[in-house]
């Protein structure tokens, strides 16, 4: 069991990293160089949604490391 969850969460976490990656070094500079206004919130909207997976992801390991964390015991 420990495997599996060691597993998922490495893959976890290269999608994600793979998926920021991808963000911040090839869309957002592709955005923030345009300037337009409908580009501009894309980028914000965008990054926003990346700071909430990145909260989720956090949460989800913290509560995979640690079930009973949450209990007060």
């Amino acid at each position: 069991m420990f495997a599996m969850k060691l597993t998922l969460i490495l893959l976890g976490a290269l999608l994600y990293l793979v998926g920021a990656g991808c963000w911040f070094i090839w869309l957002v500079p592709d955005l923030l160089s345009t300037g337009t206004t409908e580009t501009l919130l894309g980028a914000v909207v965008g990054t926003c949604a990346w700071l909430i997976i990145s909260f989720g992801f956090i949460v989800h390991i913290i509560k995979t490391a640690r079930p009973t964390a949450g209990d007060g015991r």
